[in-house]
């Protein structure tokens, strides 16, 4: 009796997002999997990056992942950004299968990235590729500084984490050192970015560190 229905599944994944991988590495496009919290502040963070992104010419799409609804992608949609809403009926996470059967929706032709907000989750959203080349890991102050330790998972499989929020840090007397020295030991490459996205605060340090993989794509 076959019982490794766990290992069949991601090994399923693992190959579908490796296809994916390609296929964006062919269009010459840079995919970015934003993950966090509910309430972490994706939404705002993707909409003020956008806006900066399109101010240096870039093209980008958005997969909006949610469990039920379409608040945030509408939210996209206002603002003239090509967006495709995925609802995963209560699954907690986005596997790459999902975003196979999405991209179709978008002309690549006319992207230089996409990126997809996943299921606001600090637990399942890690465990699964879904075609990205960075993952990005968003920490709200409000959550507090001990989410790190919490969810390793997380941190340790992201490629950069970003404080969002970052003007409350005083306000929630938030352990900044705390976070940076447990997501550095647990992830030394990981890049730390704080940012205030209502006002554009930190954004630029981001931008910067993304294009650099754009030139390396193509």
């Amino acid at each position: 009796m076959d019982i490794k229905v766990v290992r069949q599944i991601m090994e399923w994944n693992e190959n579908c997002h490796e296809e994916l991988q390609q296929h964006f590495n062919d269009k010459k496009i840079l995919m970015i999997n934003i993950m966090g919290s509910p309430g972490a502040g994706k939404t705002t963070f993707i909409l003020k990056l956008i806006e900066e992104l399109k101010s240096e010419n870039l093209r980008v799409g958005v997969i909006e992942g949610d469990i039920a609804g379409k608040i945030d992608a509408e939210k996209m949609a206002e603002k003239g950004i090509p967006v495709v809403q995925l609802n995963t009926d209560g699954a907690c996470h986005i596997e790459a299968q999902s975003i196979k059967n999405i991209v179709p929706e978008f002309d690549l032709d006319d992207l230089d990235i996409l990126i997809v907000e996943n299921i606001g989750n600090l637990v399942c959203p890690a465990e699964f590729d879904i075609g990205e080349h960075l993952k990005v890991a968003l920490l709200s102050i409000p959550e507090g500084d001990d989410k790190v330790e919490k969810y390793p998972l997380m941190f340790t499989r992201s490629n950069a984490l970003v404080l969002t929020k970052y003007d409350m840090k005083d306000y929630f007397g938030f352990d900044e050192e705390r976070v940076i020295k447990n997501c550095k030991a647990m992830n030394r490459e990981a890049e730390i970015f704080k940012v205030n996205s209502l006002k554009g605060d930190g954004l630029k340090d981001f931008i910067c560190w993304i294009k650099g993989f754009i030139i390396k794509s193509n």
